[in-house]
Order: C-alpha cells, then sequence, then structure tokens
C-alpha cells in the first residue's frame, strides 16, 4: 500500500510539473511589447539644453535596450535551468533594470520644468501630503533628504498599498530598495548626469531649483488616478 501512495503522488507531481514547465523544445512565446520613446519639451532654464539633450539620448537607450530584451525573451530557454547562471535569469534582471529606467525618467521629465509652478493648499495633492506627513513642509524636507542620499537613483513620492499612505522612498540605481505595492507620484533624478554637467557636484542646487518647477498639474493628475486605485483596492 505505501508503494502504491508513492507511485500515485509521484504521477501527481509528474503531471503538474508536465502542465506547468515548458517543453524541451519549447516555442517562442510571440509575447514581446514593445515601448515608444515618448519626446520630452523641457521649458526650463534650470537646465541646459546640452544636459536636456544628452538626457533624452540616454531615455532613448533605455527604450532600446527594453524592446531588444523584450524579443529576447520570447526565445529564451526557459526548461531546465537553475539560479547560479541562466540567460534568462540575466535578462528578467535586465528588464527590470531597463523598465524602471524608461519609466522613471519619463515621469521626471514630466513632473519638473513647470517656470509657472504653484500649488494651492486646497489641492488634493497638497490636503494629502499635509495628511501623510504631518505638513507640506515636512514633505518638502523628507523629500529633498531622499534625493541627497540617493546612491545614483532617485527620489520617489508615491503611494503604498499596502499601508494605504504617501511615502518617500529612495531608489539606488533603478531597481534597489523599490517596496512592492508603490505607485509613483513625485520623482527627481539624482544620478550624477542629470545636474553635473549645469552644477558639478552641488547636488543640492539641483534639487532645489527642479523642486521650484515641479508640475503640480500633472502630479495632481497622477495623484487623483492613484486615489481612484487605492479606493478599488480597499
Amino acid at each position: 500500500m505505501p508503494k502504491n501512495i508513492n507511485r500515485f503522488l509521484d504521477k501527481i507531481v509528474e503531471d503538474a510539473v508536465e502542465g506547468v514547465l515548458p517543453k524541451r523544445n519549447e516555442k517562442p512565446l510571440d509575447e514581446a511589447y514593445v515601448v515608444q520613446t515618448k519626446k520630452f519639451e523641457t521649458p526650463t532654464e534650470s537646465l541646459s539644453s546640452k544636459t536636456k539633450s544628452a538626457h533624452q539620448e540616454l531615455l532613448d537607450g533605455y527604450v532600446k535596450s527594453l524592446n531588444d530584451i523584450s524579443v529576447k525573451l520570447d526565445s529564451v530557454q526557459r526548461s531546465e535551468i537553475g539560479p547560479n547562471h541562466s540567460e534568462f535569469r540575466d535578462l528578467k534582471i535586465d528588464e527590470v533594470y531597463n523598465l524602471n529606467a524608461s519609466f522613471l525618467h519619463g515621469l521626471y521629465f514630466e513632473n519638473i520644468g513647470d517656470p509657472n509652478s504653484q500649488i494651492s493648499t486646497d489641492t488634493l495633492v497638497y490636503m494629502r501630503l499635509e495628511r501623510d506627513f504631518g505638513s507640506f513642509d515636512n514633505w518638502q524636507r523628507d523629500f529633498v533628504a531622499c534625493c541627497m542620499v540617493a546612491r545614483n537613483g532617485w527620489a520617489v513620492t508615491c503611494y503604498n498599498t499596502f499601508l494605504e499612505r504617501y511615502i518617500n522612498v529612495v531608489v539606488d540605481l533603478h531597481a534597489g530598495n523599490v517596496p512592492f505595492g508603490c505607485i509613483p507620484i513625485i520623482v527627481m533624478d539624482c544620478w550624477e548626469h542629470a545636474y553635473y554637467r549645469d552644477y558639478l557636484r552641488d547636488r543640492k542646487t539641483y534639487v532645489f531649483a527642479m523642486m521650484k518647477e515641479l508640475n503640480w498639474r500633472r502630479i495632481q493628475d497622477r495623484l487623483e488616478k492613484t486615489e481612484k486605485v487605492a479606493r478599488v483596492m480597499k
């Protein structure tokens, strides 16, 4: 009887594995996605035209890499692989790196460079930041601190679906320290390439200049969409 049970369990495991893992001669998934680069016009004099042009080219490079990776993932070997080394693992890690790099840059370009930047105390974004940080000034101080400590990375104000509140996070490189369940609302690029040509090592002056020109209308749009998501997830 025990042997029969073992054979029965082995058969269940074999059937389950066979249904999940691809065959050795696996076919391409044919599910590659394509990301298009948006050309950003950033009407700010706080960044030079050379910096803006070079930054756009950098974004174009991340998007091209992401699309190349997407194509390769369609046909990469997925069976008989392990955690020590595999092309599939390398591609998945590179996918996240270039995905975050592409969309974080896009969010950054969209929410900076407004020469008429202003925020009213009766706007939803102001009230939410004041609610979750105690005051709008507290949010600013915390956000600037995140900008200053990012190690070639990003400062991001995001809504965390688990905490059900807005928080500031530090993102090292393009993938480190990103909590699960976060929707980005405000994004600041703190890589040296974002400011070195214009500010050398003076990151603080760069950050202050960008914060004075935050596009609060765009940020408000993001927050309103996030609020709808938050209501659905409660």
